[in-house]
C-alpha cells in the first residue's frame, strides 16, 4: 500500500506513515489559494501516468487519462484502459466475505477452521475470519522482502515462480502462527490468501467465479477479473518503476500477477471501480449493518479490508474509507467520504506520484469548493 512494493510488511501506524510519505516520497507541489486547483499541470510534470476520477455528489467534477499504458509502443492511457489494482482486491475479497456472512454462510466471529479444517498450518481454531479481514491474525509474514535492492539481488520467489492457490496456501500458512491473534495490527497477504480458500470452500466455486458471482455480475463490472499469465487481457497496461530518487522508469519485475490471489490479483478500470465504490457504499451490495462492520476500525484505523479514519478541515471532522494499492508500478487509489458523498479513484502504472497525498488534497479541493483543472 504504502510502502514501495504492496508486498512488504506493513507495520508502523498509519500518522506515522503519512509523516513519512511526505518526507521521503515524491510530492506534488501544494495547491495555490484560490478558487482553482490546477491537477493538470501538476500530474503532467511529475510524470504521472494513469487516470484520475473525482465525483462529488453524484457528478463527475474530473476525469482525465495521462500518459501511456505501454512504453514500447506508445499506447496512450485513456477510458478504455485497465490496470492491476493491486490491494484494492482486498476489498472485493472483504466484500465478498461480509455478503456470505449476510447469507448465513459465514460467522465473523467463527474459528476459521470451521471453514477449512484442512488448513496446513498452526491458529485456525483461534484466528477468527474478523482477524483475517482485519489483518489481526497473528499469522506469519507471506512477504519478507524489505527493498527494491533486495528484490533486485534475491528475487520474489513466491511471485516469480507460478503458483497454483493450494500452493500458495502450503508456503504461507505451514508454521505456526507469530503473534497471538488479536494482539496486533500487522498487513499481510497471507490473511487474504486464507480468506481466498475460506470463499472457495464456502460457495463450492474458485475464487474468480465467486467473485463474479456476488459481485461482478450484481454491479455489472464488465472491466474487473483475475489477471492471468495464460491469458493477455486486451487493454491493461504495463506496469513501470521508478527508483527512489531515480528519473528512470524501469520495466516491472517478471512478476504472476496471478499468485497475488485474493490480496492483490484483480484487473479493473476507473469506471468500474467508482461503480463498485458506488454499490458498496450506497448499499446495493452490502446491508447498512455490514457497511457498518466494514468500515469499524481496529488496529492501525483499520476496518474490514479498508482503513477507515477522519480528519479535520476547517473545523469539520470527515470521516474516511480508503483502499490503497500498490505493486511496485501498480498503484491505485479508492478514496471516499461517505457522509459528504465525494468519491474518488486513482489507477496508475507506475509510481512516479504518491497517491496517498494526492487523494488527501484532492478531497480537501473538492470540500473547500475549489474546481479541478
Amino acid at each position: 500500500m504504502l510502502s514501495m512494493l504492496h508486498i512488504l510488511p506493513l507495520r508502523n501506524a498509519f500518522s506515522a506513515l503519512i509523516v513519512t510519505l511526505l518526507l521521503m516520497l515524491p510530492t506534488l507541489a501544494y495547491a495555490k489559494e484560490g478558487s482553482a486547483f490546477e491537477l493538470t499541470k501538476e500530474l503532467k510534470a511529475e510524470g504521472f501516468s494513469g487516470t484520475v476520477r473525482v465525483a462529488y455528489h453524484g457528478r463527475v467534477t474530473y476525469q482525465r487519462s495521462f500518459g501511456l499504458a505501454d512504453r514500447t509502443f506508445a499506447v496512450p492511457i485513456d477510458s478504455r484502459t485497465r490496470f492491476h489494482i493491486a490491494s484494492i482486491t482486498k476489498l472485493f475479497t472483504s466484500v465478498l466475505v461480509l455478503r456470505l456472512v449476510e447469507q448465513g454462510k459465514v460467522e465473523l466471529d467463527a474459528p476459521f477452521q470451521r471453514y477449512l479444517p484442512g488448513y496446513p498450518g498452526q491458529g485456525a481454531e483461534q484466528v477468527t475470519v474478523r482477524q483475517l479481514l482485519g489483518h489481526m491474525s497473528g499469522l506469519p509474514q507471506f512477504d519478507t522482502v524489505t527493498s527494491f535492492d533486495a528484490a533486485i539481488a534475491e528475487g520474489l520467489p513466491n511471485y516469480q515462480q507460478w503458483r497454483s492457490p493450494k500452493q500458495l496456501l502450503q508456503i504461507c500458512c505451514s508454521n505456526g502462527l507469530a503473534a497471538r491473534p488479536g494482539e496486533r495490527f500487522d498487513y499481510n497477504n497471507a490473511d487474504y490468501i486464507v480468506l481466498g480458500h475460506l470463499i472457495e470452500a464456502v460457495t463450492g466455486l474458485s475464487y474468480a467465479e465467486a467473485l463474479d458471482q456476488q459481485i461482478l455480475r450484481p454491479a455489472d463490472l464488465r472491466n474487473t477479473a483475475m489477471a492471468q499469465w495464460s491469458q493477455p487481457t486486451p487493454w491493461l497496461a504495463r506496469t513501470y518503476f521508478r527508483r527512489p530518487g531515480g528519473t528512470v522508469f524501469e520495466n516491472e519485475l517478471p512478476f504472476f500477477w496471478e499468485n497475488s490471489y485474493a490480496a492483490g490479483g484483480l484487473y479493473s478500470s476507473v469506471d468500474d471501480i467508482a461503480r463498485f465504490s458506488d454499490a458498496v457504499f450506497a448499499g446495493r451490495l452490502l446491508s447498512p449493518d455490514s457497511l457498518a462492520q466494514l468500515l469499524k476500525p481496529a488496529g492501525d484505523e483499520y476496518g474490514l479490508g479498508l482503513w477507515s479514519y477522519s480528519f479535520v478541515r476547517r473545523g469539520i471532522r470527515y470521516g474516511v474509507a480508503k483502499r490503497p494499492g500498490s505493486i511496485m508500478g501498480a498503484n491505485t487509489m479508492l478514496y471516499r467520504l461517505p457522509d459528504e458523498g465525494l468519491s474518488i479513484v486513482i489507477l496508475a502504472n507506475s509510481n512516479a506520484v504518491d497517491l496517498d497525498i494526492l487523494a488527501q488534497r484532492l478531497a480537501e479541493a473538492a470540500l473547500d469548493g475549489k474546481k479541478i483543472l
